[in-house]
């Protein structure tokens, strides 16, 4: 009973600080839009329905509760390039077990567009004002290059309070760079998994719980609004394998209307869906489809301590953001030497 008083009074302080650093900030749409992208081949192959799922080091993204799943230290790494390699964006996380319990993640991620070209001192005129008024007045030797990149580091901790029951939360480290400009933001998550019977599981991530403040150092401030992630999951064996149905809504307060699922005044849904059949738990083969209405699809390999997943969206039917093929592999130290204390 102390531990849940102590928990809500310091939500409520970060509450109250929030909204003191925010003043008269106006929420902005879209303004975290970089930290949904999602990570891991294999919860990208099933778009992204993995809230109740997410039970190894990607957890510390999905539901941090689910790090409580993880027995043996792990790592993973993931690298996707988009829209014609334009765009990168990388994942790396790790998770270290403590005692009998606890969990300990830490995950960074970045999505940059590198190598832009800055024209504004190469433009010339006769007057020398720096309008462009012939492609031959650019002076291509005054030409520089600048990097747009979103980081977000997540430190993840999990604790179970039974076999079916686990909690867990994040602190993210946001920055936002455009060229010499500058952000910096603080946010927090909370969340929980729950097995209540069988093989049936349900998830919660309540992210930017208490709005996170992104503030720029040109003065400009920005507010990332709360998601709530809600999902579940069954674990059902057929034909000499096992099929793992998951279903998400994601519920954002951010007034998105039609370029939502559905919603009701500024309260909006969107749906995730996926199915994953696992033979053996050597290899699976995953559906999906995401909140964005892309189609995926996805296969995995695990092997003695490595894990091979691989996911592929399709965006568009013209074909005109072109496909999305990612590949994560995850490193797990299984052996009595790093397995997790037990009591």
């Amino acid at each position: 009973m102390q531990r849940s008083r102590l928990f809500l009074l310091v939500l409520g302080m970060l509450i109250t600080l929030q909204v003191a650093l925010a003043g008269g900030t106006k929420v902005s749409k879209f303004a975290g839009e970089f930290l949904s992208i999602g990570v891991g081949g294999r919860a990208l192959g099933l778009g992204g329905a993995f809230v109740a799922l997410a039970n190894d080091v990607t957890a510390g993204y999905w539901n941090p509760a689910g790090l409580g799943q993880v027995n043996y230290p792990e790592f993973t790494l993931m690298h996707d390039e988009r829209f014609g390699n334009l765009m990168n964006y990388d994942y790396g996380a790790v998770a270290i077990p403590i005692g009998t319990k606890a969990t300990l993640g830490f995950s960074l991620i970045r999505l940059g567009v590198d190598g832009i070209p800055d024209t504004r001192r190469a433009l010339i005129d006769e007057n020398g004002n720096g309008l462009l008024d012939d492609v031959d007045r650019l002076d291509y030797n005054r030409i520089t290059f600048f990097n747009a990149a979103d980081w977000a580091l997540f430190v993840s901790y999990s604790k179970k309070s039974n076999d079916r029951f686990s909690l867990g939360a994040n602190v993210k480290l946001i920055r936002r760079e455009i060229g010499e400009s500058s952000a910096f933001g603080i946010g927090f998550d909370v969340a929980a998994l729950y097995n209540p019977f069988g093989e049936f599981f349900v998830g919660a991530n309540f992210q930017d719980v208490t709005t996170t403040l992104v503030a720029w150092d040109t003065g400009t401030n920005e507010l990332i609004s709360p998601t709530l992630k809600v999902g579940s999951a069954y674990f059902f064996e057929f034909l000499g394998g096992k099929f793992a149905p998951a279903l998400d809504f994601d519920v954002r307060f951010e007034g998105r209307k039609y370029a939502s699922t559905a919603h009701v005044g500024p309260v909006s849904m969107d749906v995730h869906a996926g199915m994953e059949y696992n033979l053996r738990d050597l290899v699976a083969l995953r559906v999906g489809y995401s909140d964005i209405g892309s189609v995926t699809a996805g296969a995995g390999v695990r092997l003695p301590k490595l894990d091979i997943d691989y996911s592929f969206a399709k965006f568009d039917a013209a074909d005109q953001l072109g496909n999305t093929h990612r590949v994560s592999l995850k490193f797990s130290l299984r052996s009595e030497r790093f397995a997790r204390a037990t009591e």
